[in-house]
This record gives structure tokens, sequence and C-alpha cells, in this order.
């Protein structure tokens, strides 16, 4: 992903995200969530829009506002938190680098 800075041409960032479901196992499937189902809806909803994307200038998310590591972890929350069941509680951690990442929402 690409995101608009102090340089003319931008700069890119390998971002590593962090999708964490929250919730009673079901007693049938012994799962919170099937990881299958999520790794997809991930894929879809995720990856297929913004990964190797100039995030200003490709995706309608980031047209009027700055791809900050915090705003990126906020769409992709709500991105997610749109598919997912209502029982189900999200957080999202997006690492920048190794040792700076965010964290939404907020506990």
């Amino acid at each position: 992903m690409y995101g608009k800075c102090n340089n003319y041409n931008f700069h890119g960032h390998n971002y590593e995200l962090v999708v964490q479901v929250i919730g009673e196992i079901d007693p049938e499937s012994g799962y919170v969530m099937d990881m299958k189902l999520l790794s997809d809806l991930i894929k879809v909803e995720i990856l297929d829009k913004f990964d190797h994307k100039n995030l200003n200038l490709d995706t309608e998310e980031f047209k009027d506002i700055n791809p900050s590591a915090e705003n990126i972890a906020v769409v992709i929350y709500d991105q997610l938190r749109a598919k997912l069941p209502n029982h189900l509680d999200l957080r999202i951690r997006l690492y920048e680098t190794e040792r700076n990442f965010v964290e939404y929402p907020v506990i």
C-alpha cells in the first residue's frame, strides 16, 4: 500500500494485518468463526481493494482522508464489521513496522 507523505512520489509500506474475532465457541462447529471464511472475507474486502495500491489515488476509501495507519485500521474495521455477524466482536491490529502498530477499536 502506498500513502501520500512529504515525498512527492508517495511512499509505500508493507503492513502486517492481524484480525481478531472474539466470541463464544459454537458447540456444533467448535469454532468462534471458520478461519477459511474469515480469510476469504479479508481477501475480498481488504486485500483485493488495498494491497499494492496507491491508497490516495486508487481507492475511494482514502480519496478524502489521509491513509495513516490509524485511518487504515478504522477503514479495515468498518469494512469487516459490516460483513460479520453481530454477536462477534472484532479488533484490528495493523503493523507499520515490527515495533510500530495501531489497534482499533481502543479498549
